[in-house]
């Protein structure tokens, strides 16, 4: 009898995604941590963009993020894509809309894989994808009195 030595948490998860939302409400590190714990993985990688005060060299006093219908779709098909080409245990990507001040999370995202290189990469790639390929658009209001619409995260 053949004996395979790969213990079954290097591999990835049947189903490894575990939060996926857009949310109107403040968003939560912990809830996005707590949501990828798993057993079998060795490493956690999150990532937690913020709203900052300045852009471009001027200076932002608010800003709102607004979505299309299918930005939560889009999340999902893209952390499947993630799990799919990573060793993923668990992943979570939650990103905000409506009005957010200087210092608010606008997106929370977390890999756990077996690995800490895998969860880095796996990080890394969940957050650019979803950044150039979500229906999610910045609203950004400058002290100056300017404002201008750009894409999200």
């Amino acid at each position: 009898m053949a004996h395979n030595n790969e213990h079954p948490g290097e591999q990835a998860a049947q189903d490894p995604i575990k939060l996926i939302a857009v949310r109107e409400t403040p968003l939560s590190v912990d809830e996005v941590f707590r949501a990828v714990g798993d057993d079998a993985a060795g490493g956690i990688a999150l990532f937690v963009g913020t709203v900052r005060n300045h852009d471009g060299g001027a200076d932002v006093d608010a800003l709102g993020y607004s979505c299309h219908p299918s930005a939560e779709a889009e999340m999902r098909r893209i952390a499947g894509k993630v799990a799919a080409d990573h060793p993923v245990r668990a992943l979570a990507a939650v990103h905000r809309v409506g009005d957010l001040e200087v210092g608010d999370l606008a997106v929370v995202v977390a890999v756990a894989c077996p690995h800490r290189a895998e969860a880095f990469d796996a990080c890394r790639k969940l957050i650019d994808d979803l950044k150039h390929e979500v229906p999610i658009w910045k609203h950004q209001k400058f002290s100056d009195g300017t404002e201008e619409w750009v894409g999200a995260c």
